[in-house]
């Protein structure tokens, strides 16, 4: 499986280099792409260098690069997962604007009907917000906010971000053990 891996400037940014451990531990291939704002977000909420993180992705394109191999419905992958996902990323897919390449390899996975995850960051919503979260819906965009199940009862904000974490591998039916399922 490859799927390409968008993290946006959006507070979450913990959440995108949680989901590049755990799929390199599954063995999924990525292709990752960081926004500006993503890699001023990880230096301000997290202790981890930009270096650590492009290395845990198996491919690397800087946003700005329109040029790469995921701005085109040619490269083959299974999906792409864009967390967190700012409201402005958001709004440039929903219409559309693929100014940046994160918003452009998002474009193409509508296109090519492959799947799209937006793990979407912000609090609370203006009506702009969900009419393009319904717009994007509609096409089949899966709409996965990071809102924790707290039946699971998490110890840790790890336990918290892993849940979000296990929702989105769920999604492309990769096997985790990263949250305790209902009834288990």
């Amino acid at each position: 499986m490859k799927l390409v891996i968008g993290i946006t400037g959006s507070t979450g940014v913990v959440y995108g280099v949680r989901i590049l451990e755990a799929l390199k531990e599954c063995g999924v291939e990525t292709h990752l792409v960081i926004t500006e704002w993503a890699k001023k977000c990880l230096a301000m909420e997290t202790d981890y260098k930009i270096d650590d993180v492009k290395n845990l992705a198996a491919q690397y394109s800087d946003d700005s690069n329109l040029a790469s191999g995921i701005s085109s419905g040619t490269y083959q992958t299974d999906g792409m997962i864009v967390i967190p996902c700012s409201m402005k990323t958001l709004s440039s897919i929903a219409n559309g604007y693929d100014e940046t390449l994160v918003a452009r390899a998002a474009g193409v996975t509508l296109k090519e009907s492959r799947k799209l995850i937006l793990v979407t960051r912000e609090t609370p919503l203006t009506a702009i917000n969900l009419e393009n979260m319904l717009k994007l819906a509609r096409l089949g965009v899966v709409i996965l906010p990071p809102v924790p199940g707290f039946y699971t009862k998490p110890k840790s904000i790890e336990q918290i971000i892993d849940h979000t974490v296990g929702k989105c591998l769920d999604q492309f039916g990769i096997e985790h053990n990263l949250y305790k399922r209902w009834g288990t």
